[in-house]
């Protein structure tokens, strides 16, 4: 493994360049404080250095909160949300290697954006070494993306959260979340995958649950309607 001061010691760091993306966008964006303990532990445990946007996030951010909340990217990890560490149980890495993918990122819906590990070639999933991929509460499929975590850093400030999440969101749906917590999401019923909530979402009913709740319920339906075992969706 490098040294920590081999990844912050580096020219040309990222979170600059980002912060100026994170203050231009178009984007809602509230960036969270990091507890800088745990965003050092995290870099290194990542072995990423902080030129990347990933090793930014981690040493210098502790996440960040699209959209009202409608999104929440986990970063170095501080008191609002838990960080990339945190989530993906890096300390386990140290003995066992990087996981087969970093969750980064989960949605109001239970939805879980992850990047895919330089073994994932290797497993049963879609995706290339590298590559971004996200679990749809609407099909309970692993979608691969086709962009690298730091071009989908930059996709979503730019603007293009409301055609990604076309169709899955309804009238007042800012305001709902608005008001929630972070370690918490929207429960729909019926359910995201069925005929019913694709035929007519804003029929639907909605009510806030705990995140875990709901990812944990996502596993279970893949179980009952014969669908391939999504792996992790990370430690909420």
């Amino acid at each position: 493994m490098r040294e920590l001061s081999e990844l912050v010691e580096v020219e040309d760091p990222a979170w600059p360049v980002l912060s100026e993306h994170l203050a231009a966008g178009p984007t809602p964006v509230r960036v969270l404080p990091v507890d800088p303990v745990a965003g050092r532990t995290c870099l290194h445990r990542l072995q990423v250095t902080a030129r990347s946007f990933l090793g930014a996030m981690a040493l210098e951010c502790g996440g960040l909160v699209l959209d009202g909340g409608w999104l929440r990217v986990h970063g170095g990890g501080g008191p609002d949300l838990p960080g990339l560490g945190e989530v993906n149980d890096l300390s386990a890495a140290v003995v066992f290697g990087p996981p087969l993918r970093l969750v980064v990122g989960h949605d109001v819906l239970g939805g879980v954006f992850a990047l895919n590990g330089p073994d994932s070639e290797d497993a049963e999933h879609p995706g290339r070494p590298g590559e971004m991929v996200y679990f749809a509460p609407d099909s309970l499929v692993w979608e691969p993306m086709d962009t690298t975590y730091s071009s989908w850093l930059l996709w979503m400030l730019a603007g293009n959260l409301d055609g990604f999440y076309e169709g899955l969101r309804w009238p007042g749906w800012r305001e709902e979340v608005e008001g929630l917590d972070l370690d918490r999401g929207m429960a729909v019923h019926p359910f995201l995958w069925s005929a019913e909530s694709a035929a007519d979402l804003v029929a639907t009913s909605r009510r806030a649950v705990p995140l875990s709740e709901l990812t944990g319920a996502n596993r279970e339906y893949c179980a009952t309607l014969g669908l391939p075992d999504p792996g992790p969706f990370g430690l909420l």
